[in-house]
């Protein structure tokens, strides 16, 4: 059997750079889609895409699907973080958090979607995060384009079924990666706020959970079993046991005291 074709998004770092290695290395003909060239040339074909931009999403898309005729599969990674209060954050700074970590996904959706109805098979695998049902103080944006994704999600998966296409999300917590390193703090936030010594004491919480975090792997070892599952369910969350439970609890708890306990864990009580 011919390998099966998967492009992965966002793959210069984090979780896109660890599935592009790990599923290239397991057999998969591997498309590593990012901004810019890598520095170093990496195993798998790497492929220029701007997520930001329909043209170049487009023009990638059409590339792959030359190439080999079809993509098998689609796991969308490439997203950034934002950090400040939702007063100090500007509607530039949050428009260009959902053009990246909700347009862009949308963008490669809609491009890869008319071939796999065509052949009657796909997976689109997007990656939310835990971040994304349970929303975050000071990373309020962030948590608004993950809810965002899972909505959307949720009802494409429902669309396409007929066609044959699988439509998953995947939920990480805290994973060792670049993504603390590349965080955005909104411009206001460090410049005068009057949320600033708040501010401080859950930005520390949350970098060294994420510097602390466990191996990524973990999740691209996950992505290749959802790729080799027939029949995929919607969600899987991934990563330390504590941070899963949290949107359990958030269903269970009186809301205050669950509120309560979560402003206590960032020490913004």
């Amino acid at each position: 059997m011919e390998p099966k074709v998967v492009l992965i998004t966002g793959a210069s770092s984090g979780i896109g750079k660890i599935c592009a290695e790990h599923l290239h290395g397991r057999g998969f003909k591997v498309y590593g889609a990012s901004r810019t060239s890598p520095a170093t040339k990496p195993g798998y074909d790497h492929i220029q895409i701007n997520v930001d931009d329909d043209a170049s999403v487009a023009a990638g898309i059409n590339r792959i699907v030359v190439t080999n005729g079809r993509i098998d599969a689609v796991v969308n990674c490439a997203g950034f973080g934002i950090a400040g209060s939702v007063e100090d954050t500007s509607v530039a700074e949050a428009k260009a958090q959902f053009e990246t970590n909700f347009f862009g996904v949308l963008r490669i959706c809609k491009a890869v979607l008319p071939s796999m109805r065509q052949h009657h098979s796909g997976l689109i695998i997007n990656i939310s995060s835990i971040a994304g049902v349970v929303s975050l103080p000071f990373q309020g944006f962030y948590s608004a384009g993950k809810f965002a994704l899972e909505g959307m999600t949720e009802a494409l998966r429902m669309e396409v079924a007929p066609y044959g296409v699988r439509v998953v999300l995947v939920e990480p917590g805290d994973f060792r990666t670049q993504f603390a390193a590349n965080r955005k703090l909104t411009e206001k936030s460090q410049n005068d706020s009057a949320y600033q010594e708040r501010f401080n004491k859950a930005l520390t919480v949350f970098e060294k959970e994420e510097n602390n975090g466990a191996d990524p792997t973990a999740i691209a070892r996950l992505i290749e079993r959802l790729i080799r599952k027939p029949n995929p369910k919607l969600r899987y969350s991934v990563g330390p046991a504590f941070q899963r439970v949290v949107p359990a609890l958030k269903q269970i708890l009186p809301h205050k005291l669950y509120e309560r306990l979560f402003m206590k864990y960032y020490n913004i009580g």
